[in-house]
């Protein structure tokens, strides 16, 4: 799920940035364009851990603004279907729950939940309960990724509980 990688991102500055403070200014400027954003290619940028290069700048013509390729690795999500994951429900509903893990969404359907368990709307929050567990808003669980779609910026994902080891994590 988690991955270092070797990135590359365009910065375009406009000349009142060139200075002194240049440098600096181009690595402040990366570490906000890059982390917490999605590519469909990488995944979730979590972080920069090392800015390996700066490139020269090339000045655009027309505009005055320099161009600078920047090198960079960092840690980056990207999950896999099969993959086992653990994380906090956000909503709940008759057609099933979403639950988030880090940044990603993870969709279960009714139809991906245990058996025995159902759906209560007279509760309050609604959820999805059994003889031995309850899964509402807040409930941490653990899902297995049935799948994964990918989008030019962002990623989603449809998971199960069905299965042994599956569903509520009890902290006791």
């Amino acid at each position: 799920m988690f991955f270092l990688r070797e990135l590359s991102h365009t910065i375009l500055l406009h000349p009142s940035y060139f200075g002194a403070q240049l440098e600096d200014y181009l690595r402040q400027k990366l570490y906000e364009d890059v982390e917490g954003t999605c590519s469909g290619r990488h995944g979730y940028i979590i972080s920069v851990i090392q800015i390996t290069d700066i490139g020269e700048g090339v000045i655009v013509p027309g505009t005055g603004q320099a161009r600078f390729k920047c090198r960079y690795t960092a840690v980056v999500m990207k999950p896999f279907k099969g993959e086992t994951v653990d994380g906090k429900v956000v909503n709940v509903n008759k057609m099933g729950f979403f639950a988030m893990v880090g940044p990603l969404q993870v969709f279960v359907s009714s139809h991906l939940v245990h058996a025995d368990m159902r759906f209560d709307p007279n509760a309050s929050p609604a959820c999805y309960r059994s003889k031995d567990e309850i899964i509402q808003k807040d409930t941490k669980v653990r899902m297995q990724l049935v799948g994964c779609r990918v989008e030019a910026n962002d990623m989603f994902a449809i998971g199960t509980i069905k299965k042994d080891f599956l569903g509520q994590i009890r902290e006791d």
